[in-house]
């Protein structure tokens, strides 16, 4: 007889006294004996560079690996509710296209495989990078190795195919499924159906797509998400990251909640049954604390292929749900299935296995470890 995946959660230290729905958890359990083998085996846990990070069971990644770039530096004319443009602020910023190129060049020297590519966006949602353009193809003919993956913001179909020709391996951007979160968060007059055709535009280029979907956008509270998916759906980009808003920049006339962690987890369920072969990826933005490794356990459980910076305890409940485990340190953006754009074939960072299971046999008192055995993958 299977081991309740409740119990299960509940002899791992620390989750200890983690609150999860039972029948979320059931309903997951279920739904994962009729996912596919392969679907439902493997998970990549990434460990990007703009942030630091370090857990018991796993270390972090070289310093530089994988830096943020900001072509505004931390300004934004949108301002929007849930950012107010913080998120710019520790972003190295390279203004013009000839600190872009010295940028680069720098990190690369520091080790750098790659970068994640952004900017404030305009009051249409664009990011302004026309005269970047030529910089990057340059950037990409000179170090063809050096990935970037950019944040395209709403593009036409010039844009998206300019975008190609620089040579620019990942697009990213957000889908947004309720007009009163575009206009009310966003403070956009735009609307939902421009979010698709930027989807559509992005997905006709030769371009890696990775649309973010951000639950609980509309101040913590879940809208359009359902509608995001269905667009993503129809579209068939490369790879679909979830992130969870985090409201710490909200201003206080405009407060957000934490979104409910057990929703969190029903979408990631409706989320893996609607898009069965895609690679559905839990991106580093998500609330702190209990909430997160509430919602990294629903994760880990619904079948998602990735998670960037996982809560303690998610390497040892994946290896215990019978998951292949393989760690990689780049943005999650850049996985896309078995194709990890930032790595050469010798890069990846082990897991300390050992040191779990001492871990665990010094919390039991007992000779042998209840981790033994258990299949987990480096690359």
């Amino acid at each position: 007889m299977k081991s309740s995946w409740l119990d299960i959660v509940g002899n791992i230290e620390p989750l200890d006294g983690i609150d999860l729905d039972s029948r979320i958890v059931a309903d997951l359990q279920q739904r994962r004996a009729g996912m596919s083998a392969e679907s439902a085996a493997r998970i990549n846990f990434y460990t990007p560079t703009f942030k630091a990070y370090a857990t018991s069971e796993l270390a972090g990644c070289g310093k530089s690996a994988w830096p943020a770039v900001s072509i505004t530096g931390g300004e934004c004319k949108l301002a929007c509710d849930h950012c107010k443009a913080k998120i710019l602020e520790p972003m190295i910023p390279a203004r013009t296209p000839e600190a872009l190129w010295r940028v680069v060049n720098e990190q690369i020297t520091g080790g750098a495989q790659g970068m994640l590519l952004t900017g404030g966006s305009n009051l249409r949602d664009e990011v302004e990078y026309d005269a970047f353009y030529p910089t990057i193809r340059r950037i990409k003919d000179a170090f063809p190795a050096f990935k970037i993956a950019m944040h395209t913001a709403l593009v036409d179909r010039d844009i998206a195919q300019r975008m190609e020709a620089s040579g620019v391996d990942a697009a990213m951007m957000d889908v947004i499924g309720a007009q009163d979160t575009v206009a009310q968060v966003y403070h956009l007059k735009r609307s939902v159906e421009d979010f698709e055709r930027s989807l559509e535009h992005l997905t006709q280029t030769a371009l890696k797509v990775v649309p973010h979907i951000v639950i609980g956008l509309h101040y913590g509270r879940m809208l359009g998400e359902w509608n995001a998916l269905e667009m993503v759906k129809r579209h068939r980009p490369d790879a679909l990251v979830l992130v969870v808003v985090m409201p710490f920049y909200a201003p206080a006339a405009r407060p957000f909640v934490t979104p409910n962690a057990h929703q969190v987890g029903r979408f990631f369920m409706d989320a893996r049954e609607m898009l069965p072969d895609l690679p559905l990826l839990l991106g580093c933005a998500r609330p702190p604390g209990r909430a997160k490794m509430q919602i990294d356990a629903y994760a880990v459980m619904a079948g998602l292929n990735g998670i960037a910076h996982p809560a303690d305890g998610m390497v040892e409940l994946a290896a215990r749900l019978e998951r292949e485990v393989r760690v990689t340190p780049a943005c999650c953006s850049i996985a896309l299935g078995d194709e990890v754009l930032a790595l050469g074939e010798d890069q990846g960072i082990a897991i300390d296995v050992q040191r779990i299971i001492e871990k665990e046999r010094a919390r039991a008192r007992a000779p042998d470890a209840r981790l033994s055995g258990i299949k987990v993958v480096t690359i």
